[in-house]
This record gives structure tokens, sequence and C-alpha cells, in this order.
């Protein structure tokens, strides 16, 4: 593989902005405000919320069928045209658009909020392949777990900010019918942060791939094909890639319920106070950009796959106590003679998860980008979506259908099952040998 340079300050800022940008969408709308707002008040089935919880996963589960059989397409015609760019800013208006029109979702109208959900959350997930096919091209294989982490650990201040917005300046951490009318503007104020923020993005961040144009009498659907059904073919090239592509699907199954779940948990079965939510929130996303940041720094110094299993272990630890929450608040009062509730400890416990909130999936996105040739980057990429989506399918609907049937303090227990068989197969990777194979396929 051609060596990179590492790109401009100013280009990889505005590559780390759209991080910060779509942080916006999935902190308020997937994880902290409006994953409450729809069960308990667009659904409003209470006081266990199974059939809210259940429709909400389900939304979720859609959108990333959706994605999984479009995304690695995406990711062949952007390769072969060298429209990274257009796929990104298309990607982006269909998320803005769509959030913004959560202002149209009213209690009882469930069928409208999830459409506008799963078409929201369809932009997403598409912006998070396509601007993450950037990586490989800007900066060396030894750099790209600090870029990589750098702009996810900025991310999570966009997350902060957004959601400080809706929360302090709409008032929308009240979650009742009479203050549905700051609750419906959620949706509008989140697009409109997350356009803005992506500006930077298409002002700096430069094309990568040179144009082509589509040969005559073929289209943008036979080149995709083409070169997606090429990629399938050879794939048994890049074994160490699958492999992590299998560790990373069980991952991706954990955190999916713990992104989509986390503050749903802490509103139905800890029964947290507002206070508490508010302090989680601001605490995880510190935490979380954090571990980000320094995850990054040592994945470059040490190695991206011992740093992937440090993360997971992590959250094997940390999901093991939030379900045994109770029993560990009355041991740590017995202890030190404190009177404390376990909201407070379920506050502590989930300040440490955030550590690994960004950085399992950062660690994960560099070593992709390890084990990419640089001109397939937008399909392995894409392959990454696609995994990440089947995976979340798969531990949101295995969760949804759980809790309806267990009640969601036993469901969420199968997160810690995730994470260990993620950390069993993740040891198969061999790291110098994925970086191998994608040097000796680097201009292909």
């Amino acid at each position: 593989m051609s060596q990179v340079k590492r790109a401009s300050g100013r280009e990889l800022f505005g590559w780390a902005m759209f991080d910060f940008a779509n942080s916006s969408y999935t902190t308020v709308i997937i994880t902290v405000v409006f994953c409450v707002i729809f069960p308990k008040i667009i659904v409003g089935d209470g006081p266990e919320y199974r059939l809210g919880n259940l429709l909400w996963s389900t939304s979720l589960s859609i959108s990333y069928l959706l994605v999984l059989l479009t995304a690695p397409f995406f990711g062949a015609v952007m390769d072969y045209t060298g429209q990274k760019k257009k796929f990104l800013l298309g990607s982006c208006l269909l998320t803005v658009l769509t959030t913004a029109a959560l202002y149209f979702v009213h209690p009882g109208s469930v069928l409208l909020g999830m459409l506008f959900i799963i078409f929201s959350n369809v932009g997403f997930s598409y912006s998070e392949a396509f601007v993450s096919s950037f990586l490989p091209g800007l900066g060396p294989p030894e750099d790209l777990g600090k870029i990589s982490g750098y702009a996810w650990g900025l991310g999570y201040f966009g997350g902060l900010a957004s959601t400080a917005i809706v929360i302090f300046g709409l008032g929308a951490g009240v979650y009742t019918l009479e203050n549905f009318s700051n609750l419906r503007l959620v949706g509008p104020v989140t697009g409109l942060f997350f356009l803005v923020a992506a500006i930077p993005t298409f002002l700096w961040v430069r094309e990568q791939t040179p144009a082509r144009k589509i040969p005559p009498g073929k289209n943008y659907f036979s080149v995709g094909f083409k070169r997606l059904r090429q990629t399938l073919e050879d794939i048994r090239d890049y074994k160490d890639l699958m492999v992590l592509l299998i560790s990373f699907f069980f991952a991706y199954a954990g955190l999916s319920i713990v992104i989509a779940f986390a503050f749903i948990y802490g509103d139905q079965v800890i029964k947290w106070t507002p206070l508490t939510q508010i302090l989680m929130f601001v605490i995880t996303q510190l935490t979380a950009a954090g571990g980000a940041f320094f995850f990054g720094v040592i994945q470059d110094r040490w190695k991206a796959k011992q740093t992937f299993i440090m993360t997971l272990i992590l959250w094997v630890a940390t999901i093991t106590l939030i379900y045994k929450v109770g029993p560990l608040t009355a041991f740590v009062n017995g202890l030190l003679g404190a009177s404390l509730k376990a909201e407070h400890v379920f506050l502590v416990i989930g300040s440490i998860a955030g550590l690994g909130l960004g950085s399992t999936q950062s660690a994960c996105r560099a070593m992709v980008g390890l084990f990419s040739p640089d001109t397939k980057a937008g399909e392995f990429f894409g392959l990454w979506s696609f995994t990440s989506r089947l995976s979340a399918i798969f531990g949101l609907m295995g969760v949804g259908l759980l809790q309806a049937i267990l009640g969601l303090q036993q469901a969420i227990l199968v997160c810690s099952f995730f994470f260990f068989v993620a950390i069993v197969i993740i040891w198969f990777v061999d790291e110098q040998r994925g970086k191998a194979a994608a040097a000796s396929h680097a201009g292909e």
C-alpha cells in the first residue's frame, strides 16, 4: 500500500466535524430524548411500555434492514465514480429532513413516528459509513487510530451540545403530555444542528478518488453490482477483515442495545430522577469522549486488536454490574454505612461504561481502515455498515422480544453474552496479516 501522507489540520478537522454533527442525531433521537418520548408519549402503553419498547426496536431494525441491503452497493458506486461527497451530502440531507419531520408526530400517531424514525436512521447509517470511507486517505496506517479516535471523541461533544440545547433550551427533559409543545420541537432543532455542524466537512474534506464516467451501455446499478460481486468473490483474500467483521457483529449487537435502551432502562427500571438522567448524560458524554481519545492513542502505540479486546472486556463487566445494580447498591450501603439509591450506583457504572461507548466502534473503524486497500475503502466500509446494521437487527429485535416476555431488566443481560462472544472471535484476527493483505491489493 502506498504511504498516505497525513491530511492537513483543516481537512482532519472538517472530517471530524461530521462526527460532531451526526452525534446530535444518535444522541438526541436514538439514545437520550426521543427514545423516551416514543414509548412514553407517542405509544403511551405504560406502566411497563413493553409495546412501545418493541415498536421502537422494530423501527430501528427495519431501518437497519434497508441499510444492510443497500450500503455495500452504494459503497461500490462511490469507489468507482469518485463521488463520495455527493453520496455523503445526500445521506446528510435525508437525515436532516426526516428528523425535522418528527415535529408532525403526535401522541397516537405511532405509524408516522415509526416511518420518520426508519428513514432518518437510514440516512444517519448511510452517512456513518460514507464518511468513514474517507478515513484510509487521511493519513498513514500508524495514524488512523488517533484520527478515528479524535473524530469519535469530538462527536461526543456534539452530542453533549445538541442535547443541552434540547433539554435546557427547549425544556424537553420533562416527558409529559403537558410539555408536548416543547417535545415536538426536538426533531427540527436536532436536524438544524446536524445541518449546520456538517458544513465544515463539505467545505474542507477533499474528494479522494478520481472521478470516472460510467462506460457506455452501463449504469450505476450495473457498475455497483459488478464491483460488489467482485469484492465478495475476492473476500477470501481478506480473511482477517472478515473475522473482524464477525466479531464486530456480536459487539455491535450489544452496543446497539446499549445505545437504544440505556436511557429507557434508566427511566423504566431504575426509575431515576430527571437530575440523575441529566448527570448520566453529561458524564457519559465526557467519559465516552475521553475513552475514544485515550484508546485511539494507545491503539497506535500498542495494537488495534488488543485495544478492541480491552473495550469489550470493559463492556462485559459493566453490563453485568448494571444487571446486578440492586444487590450491588445494598452491598455498597452495608459496606460503607451509606444510604445510596440504585440510581446513584447506576450513574457510577454508566460513567465507567461510557469509556467503551465510542472506543469500541472507533477501534473497529480504524482496523477496517488498516485492512482496506485504498481502492476498496468505500466497499469495505459498506460491508462494515452492513455488518453493524445486521447485528443491530439481531440485537434490537432480540432484546425487544425478550423484554416483552421477561421484562427489560432480565433482557438486558444478553448484552454481556454478545460482548463475550466478540472477545472469543477477535482472538483469531492476525493484525499484521490483515495489513499485508490490504497492501498486496493496493491500487487494484
